[in-house]
């Protein structure tokens, strides 16, 4: 029997779903752009079972993913869960078995098995297209292969073989001047490894090109940015120890004493030739882009904290939690320089969410508008959020101008929680951010599921796509066009 009782933030709206869904022809206000024909693919967190322990990070829920699929002026829904061989374990037992996120230690023992924790991976963080095949990933664990029509899941791939590192990034970059996409792992040979694996596979989806090295310390990399000539490994101040997990810890503890650091990794070089720089103390979970300003300097944007942003990994100092707000930042990295330290700046005072998206057609080349969710807290807002410092009553979307420094806002409605925008280019537009927003809602007063369109241009809705039940958090999406995926 499922019991949730112990999760007192799993209440009202944000309750698990635990159900697996299809809307034939969905509801719609407005107008549905006609030139909009693909897949809009999402990645959820939903328990199926409760967690373990009552303090265990939202991370580790089962993942679900979500496709509303758009042609000829009509959409249709469907969600499913990804049955990775935990979720397919769970429902044998009918019962939670694992522990805490990448702690194998605190698993029961009949799935425990260290040497082998990917097998214990979620696969609940970003829908990832490479040489037109749909993915569903995590950090922790392989890449699941999911059929992009049914969301059937499909198994772990390695890649014809040539993927040797026992995790798969959720969030690999495509270049979309040559086709390749860039993806990585860490702690790839094993858990709180040093090992990180850079591999570039071609525009038809083969491994061409790997790059073994490793970190000053084992930390979080959740994301990495591209420019033509490298690739930039954040890292922020996130610590591990096999240590911390036999002595059945988390497995991220926050330490403010050590520093942040970039790796910069040429994309046509080898592990010797990689520069290291640090910073301060920093909290860094995603990027939004970043390009090569001349031939000595690299540049990267993207959204920092000053301090720790996850209530759930306590400071291995026993400082009390404190919540830090993201703003966009911009470093600068000069490769002449006998300095090993980042230059860092401020580009807007505005506190937003970390879930920074751009027009990906100028990935790895200097673009303008960064696009991200945020709380407005001017305008009305007449919903209960959870008493959880990471839930926050993000209502709008901004569109944030990086030549003029403006911010031009889309309001979702004074009940709504807005979750990571998506951009998809309005066909036959070339120009930057030409195009529209794709957004899933929380219509708290509702109690439902919406997507918004929204024209990136203008930042106003076109439309609203209207679900009859409420949706799990969402962590990432994917906009896949008819030429990217064999869709039905």
């Amino acid at each position: 029997m499922a019991d949730f009782s112990s999760m007192p933030l799993a209440r009202g709206y944000f309750a698990p779903c635990r159900f697996e869904a299809e809307v034939f022809d969905c509801e719609v206000t407005g107008a549905l752009p006609a030139d909009l024909r693909g897949a809009f693919y999402r990645m959820h967190l939903d328990w199926f079972y409760p967690p373990k322990f009552p303090d265990e990070a939202s991370l580790s829920a089962d993942g679900y993913i979500s496709m509303f699929r758009f042609r000829e002026g009509i959409v249709d829904y469907r969600g499913r869960y990804v049955r990775t061989e935990r979720f397919e374990e769970q429902r044998k037992a009918r019962r939670q078995l694992y522990g805490y996120y990448r702690n194998p230690f605190t698993d029961e023992e009949s799935v425990q098995d260290p040497e082998r924790p990917w097998r214990r991976s979620t696969a609940n963080t970003t829908p990832v297209i490479v040489g037109g095949k749909l993915y569903a990933t995590q950090e922790d664990g392989p890449a699941y292969r999911i059929d992009p029509n049914t969301l059937e899941t499909l198994g772990p791939d390695d890649f014809g073989g040539e993927w040797k590192s026992e995790t798969f990034t959720a969030h690999p970059k495509v270049d979309p001047a040559t086709g390749e996409t860039i993806a990585f792992g860490y702690e790839a040979t094993g858990l709180c490894s040093k090992d990180v694996f850079l591999y570039i596979f071609d525009k038809a989806g083969a491994i061409k090109r790997e790059v073994r090295f490793q970190v000053p310390y084992t930390s979080m990399i959740h994301d990495i940015s591209i420019t033509p000539t490298h690739v930039i490994f954040p890292a922020s101040s996130m610590v591990t120890s096999l240590e911390r997990l036999h002595e059945g810890k988390k497995h991220w503890g926050w330490d403010r004493t050590v520093p942040s650091y970039y790796g910069l990794v040429p994309r046509e070089g080898d592990a010797s030739e990689i520069r290291w720089f640090y910073g301060p103390e920093r909290s860094i979970v995603h990027t939004a882009n970043a390009w090569n300003e001349d031939e000595d300097t690299v540049v990267m944007d993207l959204p920092m904290a000053h301090g720790n942003t996850w209530p759930f990994f306590e400071d291995i100092h026993g400082g009390a939690f404190q919540m830090h707000d993201n703003r966009i930042h911009r470093l600068r990295f000069n490769l002449r320089s006998n300095s090993d330290q980042a230059e860092e700046s401020l580009l807007f005072d505005d506190v937003v969410t970390s879930f920074t998206r751009i027009d990906e057609r100028l990935m790895g080349q200097k673009n303008r508008y960064i696009f991200v969710q945020y709380a407005d807290r001017t305008k009305p807002f007449g919903a209960t959020m959870p008493n959880d410092p990471r839930a926050q009553p993000n209502n709008c979307i901004a569109r944030f101008d990086l030549e003029d420094r403006s911010r031009l806002s889309y309001w979702a409605g004074e009940s709504h929680v807005v979750q990571e925008p998506t951009f998809v280019p309005r066909a036959g537009s070339s120009e930057e951010g030409d195009g529209y927003l794709l957004a899933s809602v929380h219509n708290l007063a509702e109690r439902r599921a919406e997507l918004v369109i929204v024209d990136a241009p203008t930042m106003t809705e076109r439309a609203r796509i209207i679900l009859p039940f409420r949706n799990p958090n969402q962590v990432h999406g994917a906009w896949a066009g008819e030429a990217d995926l064999p869709l039905d």
